[in-house]
C-alpha cells in the first residue's frame, strides 16, 4: 500500500476527496455525450478561477510544461521579439521554449528571490510581440505584479505562467490584461498532475501561428474539440483521446473550490502561509523570498549553515511522512521550498510541519 504522505514540497498536494473519487469511477468514452458535458463543466470552472470570459479556456491533455509550450508555439512567429522577465527557473525555461520557436528573446534578468521589475521589463524593447512573465515563481516563492505588467504592455501580448498561483491567490486574467495563460492541476487546484489549465483570448488567438510546429498543441485544431465549433452552430470535432478520468477529477476539484468560494480559498492559503512563515522565523530560520512579495502557498527558507538539506528532507519523509522540496538551480542545496497548496493550506498542516521540522533540527 502506498502511504498517504503529507506533501509540503512544490509538487502535488493531497487532493480533495471528490477529485480522488472521480479518478476511480468507471470510465466514459472520450466522445460520450456525458463526458463532453463533464469537459464543458470543467472549462466553465476554469473560466471562473482564471477570472476570464475567454471561450478558449480548456484543460490541455498534458502537464503545465506543455501549457508553456502551447503558449509559445501558438503565438511566436519566427523572428518575433519576445521579452521574458526572468526571476527564477521557470522564467529561464520560457526563454528556452521561445528560442526554440524562432523568437528573438530579450531576457530581463532579476535576482532570484526578487519580484519582476515592471519598468525594466517594459523598457527592455520598444515593440515586442510578446511579454512573458511568471506570476508565482515556483523556484523562489515570489509573487510578481502581473496587473501592472498588463497595464504597461502596450500592443504586446502578455503571456503568463500561473502554475503555482491558480486557485491559491487571486488571478484575474481579463482585468489584468493577460492574453495567454497556463497553469497546472497539481498545485493549488488540488488535483493530480496531468492537465494544463489554459486560456487564450480573441486578441491573441487572432495573432496565432496558423500552422504551429506542434500538431498536438495546435489551438486551432483543439478549439472544436472543446466546443468552440459547437458554439458557432457546428459539430464538435475529434482531435485526440482526452484523459477522461483526469478531466472528471479536475471538474470535481473545481467544484470543491467553487463550493468553498474562491475568496475563501485565497484567504485560507494566505492565513496558512503567514502562519508558516511566522513559525519558521520563530524557529530561527531565515526566509529566502523578498519580504512583501512572498507567496503564501509556497515558502522558500534558507537551509541553516552546517545543516545538510538532503538529510533533513529524508528524515522528514521517513519519520513523519512529510515531503518538502529542495531548492532549484544554484540554490538546490541551500534553500527549502515548502508548499501549502490546496487542501494542505490549513492550520493543522502548519502545526505538523513546524513541529516536525523543529524536532528534526533540534530546535524544539
Amino acid at each position: 500500500m502506498i502511504p498517504e504522505r503529507h506533501l509540503f514540497g512544490p509538487g502535488p498536494c493531497n487532493p480533495y476527496a471528490e477529485a480522488t473519487e472521480a479518478l476511480a469511477r468507471p470510465l466514459l468514452g472520450h466522445l460520450d455525450p456525458a463526458f463532453l458535458q463533464i469537459m464543458d463543466e470543467a472549462c466553465d470552472g476554469l473560466r471562473t478561477v482564471w477570472g476570464t470570459d475567454n471561450a478558449r479556456t480548456l484543460p490541455l491533455s498534458a502537464t503545465g510544461s506543455a501549457g508553456m509550450e502551447a503558449a509559445f508555439v501558438n503565438t511566436v512567429h519566427p523572428g518575433d521579439v519576445v521579452v521574458v522577465a526572468v526571476n527564477g527557473l521557470f522564467g529561464q525555461r520560457m526563454c528556452d521554449v521561445a528560442a526554440r520557436c524562432g523568437a528573438e528573446v530579450v531576457p530581463v534578468e532579476h535576482e532570484w528571490g526578487a519580484p519582476v521589475d515592471v519598468d525594466r521589463v517594459v523598457a527592455a524593447h520598444p515593440s515586442p510581440s510578446i511579454i512573458a512573465a511568471v506570476h508565482a515563481e515556483t523556484s523562489t516563492g515570489v509573487r510578481s505584479d502581473i496587473a501592472a505588467l498588463g497595464a504597461a504592455k502596450g500592443d504586446a501580448l502578455l503571456l503568463v505562467d500561473a502554475v503555482t498561483s491558480l486557485g491559491g491567490i487571486p488571478v484575474a486574467a481579463d482585468e489584468w490584461g493577460i492574453d495567454i495563460g497556463y497553469a497546472g492541476t497539481q498545485k493549488c487546484l488540488g488535483v493530480a498532475p496531468g492537465l494544463a489549465p489554459f486560456t487564450i483570448n480573441d486578441r491573441a488567438f487572432g495573432r496565432r501561428v496558423e500552422r504551429p510546429q506542434s500538431w498536438y498543441l495546435d489551438l486551432g485544431l483543439l478549439g472544436g474539440y472543446v466546443g468552440e465549433a459547437e458554439q458557432r452552430g457546428g459539430k464538435r470535432t475529434y482531435h485526440h483521446t482526452a484523459p477522461v478520468a483526469m478531466v472528471a477529477s479536475l471538474r470535481a476539484g473545481l467544484h470543491r473550490i467553487l463550493e468553498e468560494g474562491l475568496e475563501a480559498v485565497w484567504a485560507r492559503h494566505e492565513a496558512a502561509g503567514r502562519a508558516l512563515q511566522d513559525g519558521l522565523q520563530d524557529l530561527g530560520l531565515e526566509l529566502f523570498a523578498q519580504e512583501g512579495s512572498r507567496l503564501p502557498e509556497l515558502t522558500t527558507v534558507k537551509v541553516p549553515e552546517g545543516v545538510d538539506s538532503a538529510t533533513v528532507r529524508a528524515r522528514l519523509l521517513a519519520d513523519y511522512d512529510i515531503e518538502i522540496g529542495g531548492g532549484a538551480g544554484a540554490y538546490a542545496a541551500s534553500v527549502w521550498r515548502i508548499g501549502l497548496m490546496g487542501p494542505n493550506a490549513n492550520p493543522s498542516s502548519v502545526a505538523l510541519l513546524l513541529a516536525a521540522l523543529g524536532e528534526t533540527l533540534g530546535r524544539r
